[in-house]
């Protein structure tokens, strides 16, 4: 594994427990310098305080709910004010609604959280972010993704059914970033089935994926850590990886045409030109 550049800013978002919290201790304990992003005020403290007595450096906090856009828009707004550059983008925030959820915004949970929020925050921050690092899922397999209709998973609601398709336009959101930006490195992983207090209070999703072992924390985030340090030119732009390698997504992650289609959609959903 190769740090390029020292020193660097990495900003984790989800990082308050599970993935998003080991790659930031991970990342944290190698130099560099970490900012976490969570929706709980007491846990994101409690992360905090995990990366410090690992690291021996407290992190920066940005307290954001996906699930609100405005709050994505405010965040985006703080860290710009904070930060000149964004070596590392993490967009690692997920979550899975059991029974069929709308936010304040219209859209259902699942693709708003862990989808359109990201985009858009990705979006706004663009112009200073480094590399892009998306959490995905072998889940998309599950996914039915209709850029025409971003709330078809709510009608005949299946969590498993409206999770794969957020976790299929992870993958198609960053196979359209790297070619919109080819200048910023960007890729998405398969952290495998954790066993983290997403996947607990998730049964449906070990369930669905019970085929693939369990894992800590700390194993799946390492593809994330992995991926936010090598050489861009031993990677794959725009790639889909796991276990540190690149993998084929399923066809309907692997798309260009809907991953085109895909960022029109999201671009008019969240209000930002296409």
């Amino acid at each position: 594994m190769e740090d390029l550049t020292g020193r660097r800013l990495v900003v984790v978002t989800g990082a308050s427990s599970g993935i998003g919290l080991a790659a930031a201790e991970h990342l944290a304990c190698r130099g560099d310098q970490v900012v976490l992003v969570g929706r709980d005020p007491a846990r994101l403290q409690a992360a905090a305080e995990r990366v410090r007595e690992a690291s021996g450096e407290r992190p920066e906090l940005f307290r954001a709910d996906f699930a609100v856009l405005d709050d994505v828009r405010g965040l985006a707004e703080r860290l710009r004010d904070a930060y000149d550059r964004i070596d590392v983008l993490a967009n690692n925030a997920g979550a899975i609604a059991l029974q069929p959820l709308t936010t304040v915004d219209g859209f259902e949970m699942s693709i708003q959280a862990n989808h359109l929020a990201p985009f858009l925050l990705t979006n706004l921050l663009a112009d200073r972010i480094g590399r892009i690092v998306v959490t995905a899922s072998g889940a998309h397999r599950f996914g039915r993704l209709n850029p025409d209709d971003l709330n078809s998973p709510l009608r005949r609601y299946r969590p498993m059914g409206a999770y794969g398709t957020s976790k299929q336009a992870n993958i198609l959101f960053t196979a359209e970033a790297a070619r919109r930006w080819p200048h910023i490195p960007a890729y998405s992983f398969h952290p495998g089935v954790v066993r983290t207090r997403f996947a607990n209070d998730s049964r449906l999703v070990a369930f669905g994926m019970r085929v693939l072992p369990f894992r800590s924390p700390e194993r799946a985030a390492g593809t994330l850590v992995w991926l936010a340090n090598q050489d861009p030119a031993r990677l794959v732009q725009g790639g889909y990886y796991y276990n540190r390698r690149p993998r084929r997504p399923f066809r309907k992650a692997a798309d260009l045409r809907l991953a085109a289609r895909l960022w029109a959609a999201s671009a008019e959903a969240v209000g930002i030109p296409a």
